[in-house]
């Protein structure tokens, strides 16, 4: 491991990755800048190395070309993988004569990332402490967001603005998008979900960028986020209790507040004998394995400007798949915000994101251009929770849970208190209380005692750390099959065993 470069460094976090057969050594350190520094070490990888096995990029190229109407096909990459493996061993043996065969494989392995992958970028990829990976021209360093450190500067550069454009071009490419100076901006997505915006000079004044927001291989689950303290194990019992009555809620906050990570956790309290359908932009759900879940994504449209396929497209066919929940990555239009009530109003239980600050402002927003709903819609929707992230402290919260009334106006029942981290209850339910006893058939009390034993089954699920999306979806399942043994299991604190999902 490498040490801090002076004594006046201190170190944060240092660890070990594997990036496609890359070894690398990870070290957060504060050398006294304005933020921490991320720096990469890739034994046998000197920077002199990389820059002459990426100068080798279009030789390599020649001896291998990429049919690029076939690179979508796995099985294409898979041939074009093995052939480029041998290619690189004959380029390595040609300018790097005398290789060990241990630093051979890792140059054999840096040359398949530059070719197939993102090159450099591949071993941020690999890193699943990271949320985002931000290049914002090749003049600077390439800065990614850490689940634990916030933003972090990386010693890691791009070579040109010409390698970033390669990239990004790659990117679309195998997506069927395009980018170029008559298309400067995109929108696309990896293989494994992760959402990539980039951009072109000179719409990007600083240079060519790319922009990753990482696929959470891990997704979260409301556990985890009651264990982390994002919300109350009561609050989330509250929603527990709307999904099971089918209730429909809208999920709320600012940007990368969380908005789709919770709505992705409340997908643990879904029955397994409903059909989910969820419908995104870019790939960003995922759901117990158990569920009847059917993903489908939006597709913009080609250089001749055919093909789009809308959300509000998605929506209307959505209601054809006899769906019992809709999932809606976010809302944006009053088409989506329409289609969305009427997918409510024929009995479909709707749970979206949308982007607003608080629950008073999410009524605002929907009630308003460009949405502009009449507010009387609006009590269609059961609940609302509104997600905040604190940078400064680098959380993030309920920051509030509301319900509706009759005639549309927001009821804030609980919100987040700074001062010393914990969740008040402000007010009493009234019409989401109406509404729960109508569907369910409970009394006020009877609400409130269920809320209670489902708050005990999450405080148990998080003592006993089933916070896997698979793990608590089972118990949660378990709990609609028989819910005596799991309250009873509770009751003793007894601890969790893989035999109880079966």
């Amino acid at each position: 491991m490498a040490e801090p470069e002076n004594k006046q460094e201190k170190e944060y976090a240092s660890y070990e990755l594997n990036a496609n057969g890359i070894k690398a050594h990870i070290h957060i350190v504060d050398n006294g800048g304005f933020v921490l520094s991320y720096r990469v070490s890739l034994p046998g990888l000197g920077d002199a190395t990389r820059i002459l096995i990426t100068s080798l990029r279009q030789e390599l190229l020649r001896l291998v070309p990429i049919d690029t109407s076939k690179i979508s096909s796995q099985e294409y990459v898979d041939e074009l993988h093995k052939k480029y493996t041998e290619a690189a061993s004959v380029v390595i043996d040609r300018y790097l004569p005398g290789t060990s065969k241990e630093t051979k494989g890792t140059l054999v392995a840096y040359i398949i990332n530059i070719m197939l992958g993102l090159g450099d970028l591949e071993v941020l990829l690999a890193d699943d402490n990271l949320e985002e990976i931000a290049v914002n021209s090749s003049r600077d360093g390439i800065w990614v967001f850490h689940k634990k450190f916030g933003w972090c500067k990386s010693d890691l550069k791009m070579i040109s603005e010409e390698a970033i454009y390669d990239d990004a071009e790659q990117i679309g490419r195998r997506v069927g998008r395009q980018i170029s100076t008559l298309a400067p901006l995109m929108d696309a997505e990896l293989g494994d979900g992760s959402r990539v915006n980039a951009t072109l000079y000179p719409v990007s004044q600083g240079g060519n960028t790319i922009t990753i927001r990482k696929f959470a291989k891990n997704p979260w689950t409301m556990p985890a986020l009651v264990a982390n303290g994002t919300v109350s194990a009561e609050i989330a019992s509250l929603a527990w209790l709307c999904i099971q009555n089918e209730i429909s809620m809208l999920v709320s906050g600012g940007t990368a507040s969380g908005k789709t990570s919770f709505l992705n956790a409340m997908s643990v309290f879904m029955p397994s004998s409903h059909r989910v359908i969820s419908i995104e932009e870019t790939r960003e759900l995922t759901l117990p394995s158990f569920l009847q879940w059917v993903p489908m994504l939006t597709r913009q449209a080609n250089s001749e400007g055919k093909g789009e396929i809308s959300l509000y497209n998605l929506m209307i066919n959505a209601l054809r798949q006899r769906p019992d929940i809709i999932l809606v990555g976010e809302i944006r239009s009053k088409w989506d915000a329409q289609t969305l009530f009427e997918a409510i109003h024929t009995g479909h239980a709707v749970y979206g994101t949308m982007h607003a600050d608080n629950v008073q402002d999410t009524v605002v927003r929907m009630t308003n251009p460009p949405i502009e709903l009449p507010k009387v819609m609006l009590n269609s929707i059961g609940g609302i929770m509104t997600l905040f992230r604190h940078r400064r402290l680098g959380i993030r919260r309920v920051l509030e849970t509301g319900e509706l009334t009759s005639s549309g106006d927001a009821n804030v029942l609980y919100r987040w208190n700074m001062r010393n981290d914990n969740f008040a209850q402000i007010s009493n339910m009234t019409r989401l209380a109406e509404v729960i006893s109508l569907y369910g058939g409970y009394t006020y009390n009877e609400i409130i005692d269920d809320i209670k034993e489902k708050s005990r089954i999450l405080s148990w699920m998080v003592a006993n750390k089933v916070t896997g999306v698979d793990d608590a979806g089972y118990i949660i399942a378990k709990y609609y099959k028989n819910k005596d043994d799991v309250v009873k299991i509770v009751d003793d604190n007894a601890p969790f065993t893989p035999n109880m999902l079966k």
